[in-house]
């Protein structure tokens, strides 16, 4: 019950996205798991000394210290909301150290192949789809958890922008390229249209991109996407969404995007959460965007 008002907490209060209090909800699980094999049969019940075994255990399981750093993480965001409640008096993970993640180099695709990925799919209803997916996904910079829940309404192909609602429910509006707009437009009047069937195509609080039964398009199904359009364009490694999100970041820096500008457009709160793509290359919204974004 109490992980259950956590998560509600957390997207209620907190405004954290859907797969994100997800991520909260399995962390805390796999915690309360952890602690039934020790004996423990109640989270409330745990103390510092079973977060520590539980960090002890993760690293002897292989784990990378950015996952470990997360599960604690989640474990302490926990414990503080049992304390805010009164349930605890201490938060057992409070003093509990973290191994320090080392900060390794972003991935990124090549302009080239970016072009290459975005020439993948065909003239078939799902390739019609999957080309507007991957050319607003690369033309905004948008997360997955965004464009699975973009509504018809929340594009203007007309004036050549969308507005997107992020993690903590600050709306902000981004500029769509022209080859974008039209592989939308493109997909709106036709593809779309025959996924839909029988529902109404043009309620403006429908999904944009749906599935073959109508449905909203998931997560795991861009993920799909993206990879399979990946291994056909003979790019080497694995193609994820937030790969497509550094690519936009990195292309607008080494064509001379400034930080203030990019930070708008990616949705971040941190202006120093920039600072990673400024270190990848030497080298105003509507204006910077449409001088240096390579498909603007």
């Amino acid at each position: 019950m109490e992980i259950k008002e956590f998560i509600k907490h957390l997207i209620i209060e907190k405004k954290v996205s859907e797969s994100t209090a997800d991520a909260y909800e399995r962390d805390v699980k796999y915690f309360e798991k952890f602690l039934k094999i020790r004996g423990v049969g109640k989270l409330e019940d745990a103390a510092g000394a079973d977060v520590a075994a539980f960090v002890l255990a993760l690293r002897e399981h292989g784990r990378s210290d950015a996952t470990i750093n997360r599960r604690i993480s989640s474990v302490r965001a926990f414990y503080k909301f049992l304390v805010s409640k009164g349930e605890i008096s201490v938060n057992p993970a409070a003093d509990i150290k973290t191994p320090r993640v080392k900060r390794n180099e972003i991935e990124f695709l090549t302009v080239d192949e970016v072009e290459k990925l975005l020439e993948q799919p065909d003239e078939t209803v799902k390739g019609i789809r999957d080309r507007a997916l991957l050319e607003i996904m690369y033309a905004t910079g948008i997360k997955v958890s965004e464009v699975i829940e973009l509504k018809l309404s929340d594009v203007n192909l007309k004036m050549g922008f969308a507005t997107l609602n992020g993690d903590h429910g600050r709306a902000r509006i981004v500029p769509i390229g022209r080859p974008a707009r039209a592989a939308l437009s493109s997909y709106i009047s036709t593809a779309r249209k025959a996924f839909m069937k029988e529902r109404d195509s043009e309620d403006p609080d429908g999904t944009l991109f749906v599935n073959y039964m109508g449905g909203p398009l998931t997560r795991q199904g861009c993920w799909k996407i993206l990879s399979q359009c990946g291994k056909a364009a003979g790019i080497e490694g694995k193609i994820t969404p937030h790969i497509l999100r550094t690519s936009f970041a990195v292309h607008m820096v080494q064509n001379g995007a400034d930080l203030k500008t990019l930070q708008e457009l990616m949705g971040h709160e941190d202006v120093t959460a920039m600072k990673v793509y400024f270190s990848m290359t030497k080298n105003r919204i509507k204006d910077v965007y449409d001088r240096t974004h390579p498909r603007a």
